[in-house]
């Protein structure tokens, strides 16, 4: 019970510290082969590999061929409408080590010839900030989710061994009434027996007297 009760409390800690608000931030990072600017994001609950592959399932929509490439999750000229009729090469990759409650995703958009910023590229920036945003939100909202189906599953299982011991516990109670009847059927049938080996006691006293009578009999005939 306290090794269960400790599991959920650290399992209520993660979902306590993952629930933030979700910001992008711009810096300057070691990415696409060199220090680029990119956007940044924090994601909670998921491990680096996981998000990596979540990044390459949803960059699926915008086209591109989808590799990897200096350490990251490599793009090829993916189209995005909001950002203008070029194709642009996109990076992502996860830092961070397995189990920690919260990495960072580093984001960079290579817009042929200079790296996607804030100050060159307002209106730009401000959908790729947008993209950013909603593949932290969906990823973070599928690494819960997963989280949330393990922890009903166990939760099922707690249930269905209560209900288990719940049935056991009701049939060791019928036992118990069973063993009971049983218990009272024998000491009545034991006051039976007893009166009955008095009764048949009696009878062999009675009989051993007809038996000595008749032996009387026979040996008085001369």
């Amino acid at each position: 019970m306290k090794k269960v009760f400790t599991l959920a409390f650290a399992f209520t800690l993660a979902l306590s510290a993952s629930a933030q608000k979700i910001k992008v931030k711009q810096s300057s990072e070691n990415i696409g082969g060199g220090s680029h600017n990119a956007l940044t994001v924090t994601l909670y609950g998921i491990n680096p590999s996981d998000a990596e592959d979540a990044f390459r399932s949803f960059m699926k929509k915008y086209d591109g061929k989808r590799s990897s490439k200096d350490g990251a999750i490599f793009v090829d000229h993916a189209t995005i409408k909001e950002m203008g009729n070029n194709t642009i090469d996109i990076y992502g990759k996860a830092q961070g080590k397995k189990g920690d409650p919260e990495i960072t995703f580093v984001v960079a958009f290579d817009l042929g010839g200079a790296f996607l910023n804030s100050g060159d590229h307002k209106s730009q920036y401000n959908e790729a900030e947008k993209i950013v945003k909603e593949f932290a939100v969906k990823a973070t909202k599928d690494a819960i989710e997963e989280k949330l189906k393990d922890a009903q599953k166990i939760q099922s299982n707690f249930e269905d061994e209560q209900k288990s011991l719940e049935k056991d516990n009701k049939n060791l109670n019928e036992d118990i009434e069973d063993y009971k009847k049983k218990i009272k059927k024998a000491e009545d049938d034991i006051v039976k027996n007893k009166a009955d080996q008095d009764k048949k006691k009696a009878e062999i006293e009675a009989q051993k007297k007809v038996v000595a009578e008749i032996d009387k009999q026979l040996k008085s005939v001369d």
